[in-house]
This record gives structure tokens, sequence and C-alpha cells, in this order.
């Protein structure tokens, strides 16, 4: 019996397989409440989380991050109690994992076909605020360690791509000086996204 060639832009079934299984064992992880990226977060991590928020539209809640940044001192107390019970007791809301989908149609596409539109999602700012919060802690954190490689850019306070446009460019002008070839590999994954692996909710809580 002849067996159907495999799509070469879908993953083979023994990928699917193993990465179904993996998805589907919640993360572990053994660490100490004592360490500073665990401890209960304090007022000035929720202001500085909240001036770094853009006025975007609202999530399903309606919330929006203008009304966040002009609650008064006590309601900022309240908010910021809320929080840290979330990140002690790593029940993360369910509600704030749902999301308004407006679908956008990318350029010279046919609006026909729904694999042409690219979801944008507005989830809830108040979850947002707290994953802000969360990343700056943990961007610290891998900054200070050392762990994010000198030549990633992106998600990165301070680089842009044009370090590696510049880096690039350096390249370009040794290899004219010294008159070697110099090779340059670029790609793009399609679906990337999609295609990532997921992990229960909760399970980046520690």
């Amino acid at each position: 019996m002849a067996l159907a060639p495999l799509n070469p832009n879908q993953p083979s079934p023994d990928f699917v397989a193993i990465k179904n299984r993996a998805e589907r064992t919640p993360l572990r992880f053994t660490s100490h409440n004592t360490l500073p990226y665990n401890s209960e977060f304090r007022m000035f991590e929720l202001e500085t989380a909240l001036s770094r928020a853009h006025d975007t539209s609202p999530g399903p809640d309606g919330i929006t991050y203008n009304m966040l940044r002009h609650l008064n001192t006590t309601s900022l107390s309240h908010l910021l109690f809320l929080f840290n019970r979330i990140w002690t007791e790593q029940k993360y809301p369910s509600q704030w994992h749902e999301a308004t989908v407006i679908p956008i149609l990318k350029p010279g596409k046919d609006p026909s076909n729904p694999l042409h539109y690219r979801p944008f999602a507005l989830p809830s700012c108040l979850g947002n605020t707290l994953e802000r919060m969360v990343n700056a802690r943990l961007v610290f954190e891998l900054e200070k360690q050392g762990c994010i490689s000198p030549l990633q850019s992106g998600f990165r306070r301070g680089r842009s791509t044009f370090d590696n446009l510049v880096l690039l460019e350096t390249q370009i002008r040794n290899a004219f000086v010294r008159r070697n070839r110099l090779v340059s590999l670029f790609f793009d994954i399609e679906k990337a996204y999609d295609r990532t692996w997921r992990y229960p909710s909760g399970a980046y809580l520690l």
C-alpha cells in the first residue's frame, strides 16, 4: 500500500503526538519564596507597569488603562492586594484568559478566505498589567544573569532592530575591506505563534 506523501508545511504525526503530550504536562518549578523575584509586588512596580502601558481598546471587561491610571491611592492598594493574592495563591482568574478578537485582513489578500485575516486580540487590561509586572521581574533577572544573547534585540529595553541592521552593515563593510565573502541567512516561520508550544494555565507562576 502506497503512503501519501507528507505535507512539508505540516509537522509529522509523531511530532504532534509528542507536542500534545508535553503541553498536557504541567510545568513544575523548584523555587524559594525568599528569592527576590518571588516576593510580593510593591506599589512602584504597579505604578511603573501602568505608566508604560499604551492606551488601547479594552478587553471583554471594558476596563481601560486610562481608568486604572486614574485610580486613587486606596483603589490602587486594593488592586495591588488582588495581584499579590493571585501571585501567592497561584490562581489566575479565568476571565483574564478571554479576549475580544478583531480580524484584520492582510494587505492584498482575498477577504473571502478566513485564513487571510490576522487576529488582533484585546485581552483584559488588568491581566495585562499583572503580566507586565511579572515580565519586568523576569527580564531583569535574565539580563542580570546574562541569560539573553547579546545578539537578541527584540523585546529588550533600549534595543531595536536597528542594532541588528547596524551589525549586519558592519559585517558587510568588513567583508568588502578584507575581500571576504559574507553569507547571511534570513527566514520567516509561517504561523510561528500557532506552532508555539503551550502549557496549562498558571503553569508559569512560581
